[in-house]
């Protein structure tokens, strides 16, 4: 059975270029992921999205969650860090289609990231595991991962300190309603 492909845009993302595929990110050298790799990251986010791989998508925005911007870029003021189009994508992925275990995923992202901006994308990694786990509660933990799971006040701490200018306020503002921090 094919998967039921998602009827509409992820809001807060672009709409993708004509024609995007993996050459759209791999052409980018690790010292040019600047405004256009984030742009492109959240482009072919939405290109993913469309064609029923929302797993592939959340990869997309890890992605541009790395992108070397310091917060004051204009590209940011079009396209903020993409933390509400992540909650949307968890509850509106096609039941058919693959989505994985996000909440295990950000977990063990965040225990094993590295250079360049290791503590900024360790944490907004934490960031997007406590939305998923308030947007899908049922999702397990992976058990055999030991590590530490912070609360949202060490996130949220985290976040003032290493993410950009009111990330903080963007990230708890895309909490599902009936979960807000």
């Amino acid at each position: 059975m094919e998967p039921q492909l998602p009827s509409a845009q992820i809001p807060g993302l672009p709409s993708p270029e004509p024609g995007m595929d993996w050459r759209s990110l791999n052409r980018f050298r690790k010292d040019e992921r600047g405004e256009e790799f984030y742009l492109t990251c959240l482009q072919y986010g939405q290109h993913l999205w469309q064609q029923g791989l929302p797993a592939r998508a959340i990869l997309c925005l890890d992605r541009a969650w790395g992108a070397d911007l310091h917060g004051h870029e204009p590209i940011l003021a079009d396209w903020p860090l993409p933390y509400a189009p992540l909650v949307h994508l968890l509850q509106h992925a096609p039941a058919n289609a693959f989505l994985g275990n996000p909440r295990v995923h950000f977990q063990h992202y965040a225990d094993r990231l590295g250079a360049p901006r290791r503590q900024q994308r360790k944490w907004r990694s934490w960031a997007c595991w406590a939305l998923t786990r308030a947007t899908l509660p049922n999702l397990p933990g992976d058990p055999r991962h030991d590590v530490e799971e912070p609360t949202l006040d060490q996130i949220t701490s985290a976040l003032a300190l290493h993410g950009h200018p009111d990330e903080v306020t963007l990230w708890q503002s895309a909490f599902p309603e009936s979960t807000t921090p």
